[in-house]
């Protein structure tokens, strides 16, 4: 099945290109997004839908000084999260309180609780400690790692330790383990790094060339899933990563990012800059791919899109699931539309 959508939109004022699913609201299938705005002040919107379902509500509206191009809510905080933020001429990254108490009607002054100031160069992402009541964090530049211990009671940042991933390798993004707390992927140029937090070193790696994003399969241990920039979606097995275990078509132009899904371990979503968000449905393992029949395993590989939403008018940056109702997700596209939808007529059977 393919077509449009018929998603539940949402207008910021400016371009944008990072949403972040807030885990630690329990209550709310909330979201965050950030403005990239040179010539004016830039806004973090939160972003909670009602309760019904049907409209997509601002819950609170604030001010942030600089163009944000990456954002990360805090699992252990629902008040708290990351923008990685760029002055025109340099780029930082900061850790941010929402004031209390808030709403729309004006735009709040957020709260820096600590700058994470070791970085030279330019600052690609922030990434939180899975493990939901951690205070650990990794920032990423173009050449180096660092661990980060967070305090937000004393307003602190302590680097724990910090490494370069050599000059021959220029790091983009990543995503640390969720099955184990010890080991962050990180990407690069020509390839997908494995780090161990403990020792600051890399312990394996997959050479591939122009990955632009990862993402752990949640629900199982040893899949990773890659973005490539022109040669699609492809799904790892990191205990024989050689060959990877599927891959998918990915966008017709370049795929931007991918998210497994965290409940439904065949979802994956993608986007990319033709302007689409694609669902597919992926056999999560190299042992699906031995156990399911002939037939099955036949219509997997001609057709494993299961829906491709084209409700936009510009690039697709932006990506997340709420992990509160697994079977929604939103996405933003560069001229600022976030665009809530449900996918509850391809959740697999169970």
């Amino acid at each position: 099945m393919q077509g449009g959508s018929s998603g539940i939109g949402y207008g910021l004022k400016y371009q944008a290109r990072c949403i972040s699913d807030v885990k630690a609201d329990r209550d709310h299938t909330s979201f965050l997004t950030g403005t990239l705005s040179l010539k004016e002040e830039n806004e973090v919107h939160l972003l909670r839908l009602s309760s019904g379902g049907s409209e997509l509500l601002c819950e609170g509206l604030f001010s942030h000084p600089n163009e944000i191009w990456d954002l990360a809510s805090s699992p252990f905080d629902q008040r708290i999260f990351s923008t990685v933020f760029s002055t025109g001429d340099s780029y930082g990254a900061a850790i941010w309180q929402i004031p209390e108490p808030y709403g729309q009607s004006n735009s709040s002054t957020l709260e820096c609780v600590a700058s994470l100031d070791a970085h030279v160069g330019k600052i690609n992402c922030v990434l939180w400690c899975p493990s939901g009541n951690s205070d650990k964090l990794i920032s990423m530049d173009e050449q180096n790692l660092v661990f980060w211990s967070l305090d937000s009671s004393k307003k602190n940042a302590e680097v724990l330790s910090k490494e370069s991933a050599g000059m021959r390798h220029s790091l983009s993004g990543g995503a640390w383990n969720p099955h184990d707390v010890n080991s962050v992927a990180a990407t690069s140029e020509s390839s997908i790094q494995f780090w161990d937090l403990r020792t600051m070193k890399k312990n394996n790696s997959i050479e591939r060339a122009h990955v632009r994003n990862v993402d752990y399969n949640l629900k199982r241990e040893h899949i990773l899933v890659s973005a490539d920039d022109e040669s699609g979606i492809h799904l790892w097995d990191l205990r024989k990563t050689k060959f990877p275990v599927q891959e998918l078509p990915g966008h017709t132009h370049w795929t931007w990012a991918v998210r497994c899904n965290p409940e439904y371990e065949e979802l994956i979503l993608s986007v990319g800059t033709d302007s689409a968000v694609n669902l597919w449905f992926a056999s999560a393992s190299s042992e699906h791919k031995t156990s399911e029949s002939p037939v099955e395993a036949s219509r997997q590989r001609v057709n494993p899109l299961l829906n491709s939403y084209t409700d936009y008018e510009d690039s697709v940056y932006g990506l997340a699931w709420s992990s509160r109702e697994p079977w929604i997700f939103a996405s933003l596209s560069y001229d600022g539309r976030v665009v809530i939808e449900s996918v509850k007529p391809f959740l697999p059977r169970r």
